[in-house]
């Protein structure tokens, strides 16, 4: 590791998004998509499930009230297990007293606030402000005395906090909890949720850590890890890089402990009751196995590896493969690179870009989805990629996203920028409508919406986007994204400004040869995502302090190498993994323009992805497209790209989709169909969508195997992320080839 080549966000107050596309995401996010959240929160969407977030507050705060009027009288409450989820009798009457919703519930607030800072940072809004500052004033009243903050155990009792890191999320809500705290305090300069915050944190840090005495344990669901980190960056207090550190050296260890296991039965007799049997004994072991958990069985299996859903079943430098539950394992990757980066641990950034290149080579979709599987929302196996029961989780392509930027900050390769771009526009923005009312929680690459509803096994999979969740991780995740785009777009060393995703802004770098550096004033125009013209201008570049300014332009991997630039023949220039760096005599203005083809590919498969041997996906620059039945029909899985004509015929055009402007492929194809008999007369013309009102074969489940009948037909494609806006339809990315 070169700390030369390390990089870090611009602030967002340093940069203003002005770009066609992301622009209007923004738009749409602070004027649709945060109000409607807030109202989900409060539980004032109808039609949607409950959220209990804020009502969960207003009854810890309540409680604290009467602790602080009983003085020495109050008697707290005794821990009552009331499931992961607690849901009241009577929907329409919870209890005034009780917990509702899931035991990570509270994070619906933190990734609310935070998406609020970063619209706040960009877009000053006095009405905005004044509802957020309402809700945290709430969340402060919540906490408890010594700094705790969790309300799920606040309400159900205390006594039992911490007892199960494994899956009651205490530090996953920390986590959250720091990440809006933060966000807002740099967005506004108010610090009384950092200090409750900051105060959690504290909590925490005396609990957990290497000294003796304390805690060895560690979060159960990731991004405790990352949100210390910016925790420690706002603060300068090591002590919470320490405890990240310490999250993540911890993670996966076994240590020789004292151990009975209430699971292992002898002869019917339990471990304890068993003749012969010691109630205690010593082995090396996990430390969620020093948990009570009722799923697991110890004693008998005490050296195979355990805990693979939480990536906790080996150290992590010694991981090598992406698995389990997909958002917990980037962010926890996510975290692991911060650390990295801030400790210079070369093994720690090896095994880093180890599960990178395994995520990304052999166990990501082409659309920038991670998690195959439904069960556990988790990786499953090297090129298992399976479309139609996918699982593809929203939050783990924005996981993914975060896990690129970290990466990028280490080392400035293009390869994890490309991956950022293909998780952006494809499946992170898939996760949301284009009205910012309703969200997909999994993201298929083909769906019948009839499977969807009878198919026991694909009842995860939604033809439809719903308007909330009861575990609502992905709405308010997407939200976070999108407004805070401009620190994922741009990072920037003391001398450079790298620019890994092409979106418009007006951009002040400082260039830092002493004190608080002289500033250099760029705007990037670009057409991304439908056009790859962009230009960028750079003005006060010839003051003395900036001459050392460099530019650092991402390469992108589907231009194959081939771009035309103008403005830079007196510049001097160098690629390097995958970046043109310019530098040299700047000028007090000087526009550098370049120009990216996007043109229309067949993408296939590695070989070894079953699922998709055969078949082709249809890509524009950065966009990943799909066959829709709205355009094409039912039955889609009949239909197939001619290869043969494809670079000749295929086109794009602008087209709008319930308003959005975007642009179709049109592409050469056939459909495939099988008849009772040859006599056929198809009027192609006066069926645009290739109909055929000739009766089928035999109605025989099985028959004798004739050469399919195909007619031509031009297919139509739209981008994958705006699929499922026009009603429910059959959708498929990956089409049979001819």
């Amino acid at each position: 590791m070169d700390n030369k080549n390390y990089s870090a966000p611009l602030k967002l107050r340093d940069i203003h998004i002005t770009d066609d596309f992301w622009k209007k995401e923004i738009e749409l996010v602070r004027t649709e998509v945060i109000p409607y959240q807030w109202d989900a929160i409060n539980d004032r969407v109808e039609g949607a499930e409950p959220s209990y977030c804020m009502r969960n507050f207003k009854v810890a705060g309540n409680m604290n009230a009467q602790m602080r009027a009983q003085g020495a009288a109050y008697i707290p409450p005794a821990y009552t297990f009331r499931g992961f989820q607690a849901l009241p009798d009577d929907p329409a009457h919870p209890e005034p007293d009780k917990f509702y919703g899931f035991v990570f519930q509270d994070t619906d607030f933190s990734k609310w606030i935070e998406a609020v800072a970063y619209s706040l940072a960009q877009y000053p809004d006095v009405a905005l402000e004044r509802i957020a500052d309402g809700a945290i004033d709430i969340v402060c009243d919540a906490q408890a005395p010594d700094g705790y903050l969790d309300t799920y155990y606040i309400i159900n009792g205390r006594d039992m906090s911490f007892t199960n890191l494994r899956d009651h999320h205490e530090l996953y809500c920390l986590g959250h909890l720091l990440e809006g705290a933060v966000a807002y305090y740099q967005a506004t300069g108010k610090d009384k949720l950092l200090r409750a915050a900051q105060r959690f944190a504290d909590y925490v840090d005396s609990v957990f850590g290497p000294d003796p005495g304390k805690c060895k344990g560690y979060p159960g669901h990731e991004i405790a890890e990352m949100a210390l980190v910016r925790l420690y960056d706002v603060t300068g207090d090591e002590k919470y890089l320490k405890l990240s550190k310490f999250f993540i050296d911890e993670r996966g260890t076994r240590h020789k402990a004292d151990y009975y296991d209430p699971n292992f039965v002898i002869d019917g007799k339990k471990d304890c009751e068993a003749d012969g049997v010691d109630d205690m004994y010593r082995h090396e072991l996990y430390y969620f196995d020093l948990e009570d958990h009722p799923d697991q069985k110890i004693r008998g299996h005490e050296d195979e590896e355990r805990h693979v859903y939480h990536q906790s079943n080996k150290p992590v430098r010694e991981l090598s493969e992406a698995a389990g539950h997909a958002v917990r394992a980037v962010y926890l990757y996510s975290g692991m690179a911060d650390v990295a980066r801030l400790t210079d641990d070369e093994e720690l950034f090896e095994a880093c870009r180890r599960l990178w290149d395994n995520m990304v080579n052999r166990r990501m979709y082409i659309t920038g989805g991670i998690g195959s599987t439904h069960v556990g929302e988790a990786f499953s196996f090297d090129y298992d990629l399976p479309n139609d029961t996918d699982y593809a989780e929203t939050c783990a392509s924005i996981g993914l996203v975060f896990f690129a930027r970290r990466m990028l900050q280490i080392y400035p390769d293009s390869r994890y920028a490309d991956i950022m771009e293909r998780a952006l526009y494809n499946g992170a923005l898939s996760g949301m409508a284009l009205d910012g009312k309703s969200f997909f929680y999994v993201n298929p690459l083909e769906v019948d919406p009839k499977a969807c509803s009878l198919d026991e096994r694909k009842k995860h999979v939604k033809a439809v986007r719903q308007k909330w969740f009861g575990c609502a991780c992905c709405p308010p995740n997407i939200a976070r994204l999108v407004t805070s785009i401009g620190e994922y777009a741009y990072t920037e060393s003391d001398d450079t400004l790298y620019v890994h995703q092409y979106i418009g802004g007006q951009i002040t770098k400082y260039v830092k040869t002493a004190g608080e550096g002289t500033p250099v004033d760029i705007e990037i125009r670009s057409g991304f995502p439908w056009d790859g013209d962009v230009s960028v201008r750079v003005r006060g570049a010839d003051d003395q302090a900036a001459s050392d300014f460099r530019l650092a332009l991402r390469i992108p991997d589907w231009c194959l190498g081939t771009y035309d630039m103008e403005g830079i023949d007196d510049m001097d220039t160098d690629i390097q993994h995958g970046y043109l760096y310019i530098s040299g005599t700047w000028g007090e203005e000087r526009n550098v323009s370049i120009r990216f083809p996007m043109d229309i590919r067949l993408i296939a498969s590695c070989d070894d992805v079953r699922e998709d041997f055969g078949r082709v996906a249809v890509t524009r620059g950065p966009v990943v497209y799909c066959l829709e039945e709205q355009d094409n029909g039912a039955g889609l899985y009949r239909l197939a790209v001619d290869a043969g004509k494809f670079e000749a015929q295929s086109h794009a055009e602008v087209f709008d989709i319930c308003t959005d402007p975007c642009r179709i492929i049109y592409v050469p194809g056939v459909e495939r169909c099988e008849y009772a008999n040859t006599d056929l007369t198809v009027d192609i013309a006066n069926s645009p969508r290739g109909k055929i009102e000739t009766g089928r074969m035999s109605t025989k489940l099985y028959s004798d195997y004739k050469p399919l009948h195909t007619e031509t037909r031009t297919l139509k494609f739209i981008p994958y992320y705006m699929w499922a806006n026009r009603g429910e339809n059959e959708m498929s990315v990956w089409v049979d080839v001819i």
